[in-house]
This record gives C-alpha cells, structure tokens and sequence, in this order.
C-alpha cells in the first residue's frame, strides 16, 4: 500500500456547498466556518426542517432544496449522504457545475462510486476525488455535528489512476483544512481496509446486539455498551454500506470467526494455557492501536 499525506491548502473566497446536512455534512460545515475557510457555506437537502436546523447549529449560512442551481454556484462541493444516493448525486452535480469545480463526498465505501465517475471521466465537467473521513458517531443529524470531529482523525482521498494529481492534493488539502490527516490510497484499499476496521465490527456489534436476551440487558455495562454502540447507527444507511462492500466484508468475517473459532476450541478443550495465548495476542494487538 502506498500512501502519501496531504497538506492544507487556502482557496479564498470560495463558495462551499454540502449536499446532506447531517452529522459529518453538519461537521464539515461547522469545521470551514470555524476556521474561516469561507464565509458562504450552502446546505443542501430535501428536508426544509433539517436544512434549517443546520442553519440555526450554524453548520451552513444559507439553505437549498435545488440541486442544480445550489451546485451552479459552488466552488467546492461536499457530497455528505449514503453511499447508495451518491452516484446518482454526483451525475446531477457535474450536469450544473462550472468547469474545474472541486467535487467530493464522504461515503463510507468508494470503488463503487468512483467507478460511476470514471466511467464518464472524458466528458465532465467536475473535478470529482472521493473522500471518507473516518470520524462519526451513531447519532444523526446536525444538532450532533462538531466543528472539531476532523481534528485529528484520518479522511482517506481516493483518486483513482486517472485522477490528475493537482486535483487529489487540493481535495486532499481541503480535508486537511479542516484538521484531518489526510492519507491517499485506491478506492480499493481503502474498501478492503475499512472492511476490517468498520464494516466487519459493525456486524459484529449488531449481531451482539441481537443476541443478548431481553432478560440480560438490565445487567448490561460498560463491556457491551462499548462493543455495541455502534449497532445503534442507522440500518439503511449501513445495509447499503455492507452490500456495496460486500466482498471485503466477508473476507474480513471469516477472518473473525477463524479466530473465534480457535478460542471456542480452547474453551472446549479446558486449554487454559491457549486461551491465554489468544487473549494476550488480541490485547497486544489492541494497545498497538492506543486509547
């Protein structure tokens, strides 16, 4: 894997536009208004009532329900929704856009869509290179959203092997404008590595979830809390993650059941000093990551 950070860069005074207001749109907002990269932030949406909740966070500084003519006006465009929706967002955003504006989004997967893209490169009009800031939480909506959720977390840019590097460095410096350390890898790497880093555990924390007997859940504490937080995030926003990555996501569980298989087997087998092996293994694994 080869991967390369990206520095800030400053475009002023640029108009930004974020398609999907909710937490990571919001937090985009939020975070290029706090740090002064532009002073007109347009929220796109299809919710009036969402729209103007993220104006009165203070996450955009004027609302729209036009695609077309929001986009038309836009120097940098955020595409902040489900992975599902993107694809056919962006055909309608370069349909509006002046030539050489700077498209990006924030789904969680990325060969999908940046395959859609491609597949018309020679006609756009947009300058598109795929994003995902690996920041969130299971909460929705912008009254969730923080001027610092990019502070310190990875966005991974995307570009794919005919994106001009000069677009992937400024895409990537937008990220890194709003405090991210930005590191560039294909659209498949990135769909194979977040399989285990995301996907997979987000299965895994659903399926803990629902197993967990109704009669149990009083006895609950901070072990399951922590491990299922995440099964609390919106299923069809993760049904569309899960089947577009569907591959890597197996691979990745399969990895996971070969190993709990082994612990199961010790269990079985009374192998205290086994079991002790694989634990010490996973906590060893665990602190290489930090707190």
């Amino acid at each position: 894997m080869k991967v390369q950070a990206a520095q800030p860069v400053r475009v002023h005074p640029p108009t930004v536009v974020i398609v999907g207001v909710g937490l990571i749109g919001g937090s985009v907002g939020l975070a290029v208004r706090s740090r002064i990269l532009s002073g007109r932030v347009i929220g796109v949406g299809r919710s009036s009532a969402s729209l103007a909740e993220a104006k009165r966070c203070g996450a955009i500084t004027e609302t729209s329900t036009d695609l077309s003519r929001a986009a038309a006006e836009a120097d940098i465009i955020v595409v902040a929704t489900g992975v599902a929706a993107i694809p056919e967002l962006l055909e309608q955003i370069d349909k509006a856009v002046r030539p050489g504006t700077l498209i990006t989004d924030a789904g969680s997967t990325k060969a999908t869509i940046v395959a859609a893209w491609e597949k018309r490169r020679r006609w756009r009009r947009g300058r598109f290179v795929g994003g995902h800031p690996i920041a969130g939480s299971h909460r929705r909506g912008p009254a969730a959203a923080a001027a610092d959720l990019f502070t310190g977390r990875v966005t991974v840019v995307t570009p794919s092997k005919n994106t001009p590097a000069a677009d992937a460095e400024e895409v990537g410096g937008f990220w890194a404008s709003l405090g991210s350390t930005v590191f560039m890898m294909t659209p498949r790497e990135h769909d194979f590595m977040l399989a285990a880093t995301s996907h997979a555990p987000h299965v895994l924390a659903a399926a803990i979830a629902a197993s967990t007997p109704p009669e149990s859940r009083q006895l609950t504490a901070g072990g399951w809390r922590d491990t299922t937080r995440i099964a609390a995030g919106d299923p069809n926003l993760w049904a569309d993650i899960l089947l577009d990555n569907v591959t890597a996501v197996a691979k990745a569980l399969s990895r996971i059941a070969r190993n709990a298989e082994k612990i199961l087997e010790a269990l079985e087998k009374n192998d205290r000093k086994k079991l002790v092996s694989l634990l010490k293994r996973a906590k060893e694994d665990r602190d290489a990551v930090g707190s």
